[in-house]
């Protein structure tokens, strides 16, 4: 017991030093009011927009260097559209989206493959983000030669060795094609073809979850060792509460394309204030059974409103238990409740 109490301490000591580390590190990726709204049409020959899909609507937050920042909530919340847009496959429709003081949004389109090289993401389908008539040597070269990092085929031939080895294969793997592998390798070759042009910034979108849980710890150690030895900055999007807690510095929880908590880990999971983020961790399953037999659940109400019509005000409070009269007037603003935990909730 006291070695077990020793070790926890020890842990609680490096986080809140890597905590305090991140504060003074420099801003890397600033969001500032993004919105991305679909349209939604009509009409076989003559198209109209008759409405608006309104996947995120209105986000802020910032990633320093060397942090991971987790982005978790229900599908269909927003979070893909919002990595899509800053790796710009989706042009987002207001707002500013700024990678080391440039602006995304205002890059033409040589300047943002430019800029690509510092901007990587590992996808959430290891199956379909794999050419399959390709063998796993070119796929992971692929990126070098249409960066010209490695011009020369001798060095490309030993940085995908290299990188093999990093993610935990054997460099032999790089004359074997996708369908040879299994689902951890597949997504270990992923991580693999993301680091190959060195970059600063990936956007782990669902990375890890079409994987067995065994494979998903491997898979989550061993982005968090490439973190530490690359100084690399992570937005990890997930909806598994439990994988982001071990992993994520920070946390911003969204609801219907707008955060609605954001807070350092331990601080979220300790003390979750937003009605919406105390739902979702009561609905983490506990290992123990007695203590899960015991415990409250929190059950939310109703069912997720449609992006396409949204409700006014906050977009929680048809399901929300604390939820007043002004809860469905006014768009609760992202205020500091407590130093570095951010809610959006009138009621806090």
């Amino acid at each position: 017991m006291a070695s077990a109490k020793i070790a926890m301490d020890a842990a609680l000591e490096q986080r809140r030093r890597t905590q305090m580390r991140l504060a003074q590190a420099p801003v890397l990726v600033t969001v500032r009011n993004l919105k991305m709204h679909f349209p939604v049409t009509e009409g076989a020959l003559f198209r109209r927009v008759v409405g608006q899909v309104k996947a995120v609507d209105g986000i802020s937050f910032t990633i320093r260097k060397g942090e991971t920042l987790g982005l978790v909530g229900e599908s269909g919340c927003g979070k893909t559209t919002t990595g899509r847009c800053i790796l710009r496959l989706e042009h987002a429709t207001d707002g500013e989206i700024l990678f080391d003081g440039r602006n995304l949004l205002e890059l033409d389109r040589k300047e943002m493959n430019a800029l690509r090289r510092k901007i990587q993401v590992i996808f959430q389908d290891p199956y379909s983000s794999l050419n399959p008539r390709m063998k796993i040597g070119d796929i992971i070269a692929e990126p070098m030669l249409v960066h010209g990092t490695e011009p020369d085929r001798a060095a490309r031939e030993a940085r995908v060795a290299e990188l093999l080895r990093l993610c935990g294969l054997d460099p032999r793997f790089a004359d074997r094609y996708p369908h040879e592998m299994s689902g951890g390798q597949r997504q270990r070759v992923g991580i693999a073809r993301a680091l190959s042009v060195r970059p600063e910034f990936i956007i782990c979108d669902e990375a890890i979850s079409a994987l067995d849980v065994s494979i998903q710890a491997q898979i989550i150690n061993l982005l968090e060792d490439l973190r530490d030895q690359f100084g690399l900055t992570y937005l990890f999007i997930a909806h598994d509460l439990s994988v982001v807690r071990h992993l994520c510095h920070r946390v911003a929880v969204m609801y219907l394309g707008r955060i609605v908590e954001l807070a350092e880990c331990d601080e979220l999971y300790g003390n979750p204030r937003h009605p919406y983020t105390q739902a979702l961790l009561a609905a983490v399953p506990v290992p123990d059974p007695e203590i899960e037999r015991r415990r409250a659940h929190t059950i939310v109400k109703g069912e997720v409103p449609s992006p396409i019509n949204p409700p006014s005000g906050c977009v929680f409070h048809p399901r929300c238990p604390l939820a007043v009269g002004e809860c469905s007037r006014a768009v609760p603003e992202l205020r500091e409740v407590m130093p570095g935990h951010f809610v959006a909730c009138p009621r806090v």
